[in-house]
């Protein structure tokens, strides 16, 4: 049988990687990818390191408004798709290359497959919210990461096909750990372990709003040189463009995006993490260093529950008080699985494929 993975931005390079593995030893597997980022650092760079096979098709749309950049994928999956014909399409998590996919496949009949299902934030200005919520209710198949993913579903009326799977990061984590410990990015960086703090910063919610953007800012500033920010190159843009990029480049360290193996050394040796990103929230959880989110709401709230991250928002103060002071009081509860999600995942549409195919004849 064969399967479409349909992928875009990093983090669906990430969960593609341990799942792409598992699909191939049962599945003919088809890569599409969008080309939702295409920056090097971005893109290229993780299909390189992580080892993950080359695209069947690459669809260059690149950047745009939501609704272009979306209406753009749509047209361009559904072309491959009536063209490849797969039994099953895989989305991942909640970019626009995640409901572009998912509404190709979901018009065209196609079994989809949605890996990280039932995440809420309740925040419906956030793109990402609106993705989430629309692709779940297109889905035939819903991994869910955490019990509180099937909770959400279960509250919306979605429970045909929802199963808890794990988290296809842990299985990513596992994959990449001990490869990543070859990177000298700190050597390089002039880094030593536990002695800076690590930022990003990239969401719409934070870079389209400059009263947001300039609280943010004027707390890294604060922080210092102990700060290490590699900056999205759409950030860059916008602080270039707000007149920011000199006086910040002043204060902290800002280097280019890194790649996924040095990035998880980054985050492995921080004191701390800053981030408004939802993967690197769990990829801090999962490493054990103490992340300060630079949002108002979280779609990992099983994170703050468990005392590992907190919300600062878009205050200044709040941000610095946290950066510099805020330490986890109590053990993990391990809530993101074992590292075998995507076994599981492939074991589900496995089942779930034959069952539509019916008995052999």
């Amino acid at each position: 049988m064969k399967v479409a993975s349909v992928v875009g931005a990093r983090p669906n390079f990430v969960k593609l990687a341990p799942l792409s593995r598992a699909l191939r030893e049962r599945f003919h597997e088809v890569i599409v990818h969008t080309g939702q980022h295409y920056d090097y650092e971005m893109d290229r760079i993780f299909f390189d390191e992580i080892g993950i096979p080359e695209p069947d098709h690459h669809l260059g749309v690149g950047s745009g408004s939501h609704g272009r950049q979306t209406g753009e994928m749509l047209a361009r999956i559904e072309n491959v798709l009536m063209k490849e014909m797969p039994d099953a399409v895989v989305v991942f998590g909640d970019t626009n290359t995640t409901l572009a996919g998912a509404l190709a496949a979901a018009k065209l009949h196609i079994t989809l497959v949605h890996v990280e299902a039932g995440l809420r934030s309740y925040d419906r200005r956030m793109p990402e919210e609106i993705n989430r919520v629309l692709v779940d209710h297109c889905s035939d198949i819903l991994s869910c990461p955490t019990k509180t993913a099937v909770d959400n579903l279960r509250r919306e009326g979605i429970v045909d096909g929802v199963y808890l799977t794990g988290d296809v990061m842990v299985d990513a984590m596992n994959l990449c750990m001990e490869i990543s410990r070859r990177s000298n990015v700190l050597e390089r960086l002039e880094l030593r372990p536990k002695e800076y703090i690590l930022a990003t910063l990239h969401r719409a919610e934070n870079t389209d709003d400059e009263a947001r953007l300039r609280e943010i800012i004027g707390a890294f500033q604060d922080i210092g040189n102990s700060l290490v920010f590699p900056c999205h190159p759409r950030t860059e843009r916008r602080l270039r463009d707000l007149g920011l990029w000199d006086s910040l480049r002043e204060c902290i360290k800002v280097i280019k995006p890194v790649g996924y193996l040095d990035m998880l050394q980054l985050e492995r040796n921080a004191l701390r993490i800053l981030t408004d990103s939802g993967g690197v929230q769990k990829e801090a959880y999962i490493l054990r260093v103490p992340c300060v989110t630079l949002r108002d709401r979280t779609e990992w709230v099983e994170t703050v529950n468990d005392g590992w991250n907190v919300l600062a928002g878009a205050s200044r103060g709040s941000i610095v008080r946290h950066a510099t002071g805020f330490v986890p009081t109590r053990p993990q509860t391990h809530v993101f699985g074992d590292g075998d999600a995507s076994r599981r995942i492939v074991d589900l549409m496995e089942s779930f494929l034959s069952s539509r195919r019916g008995p052999a004849r």
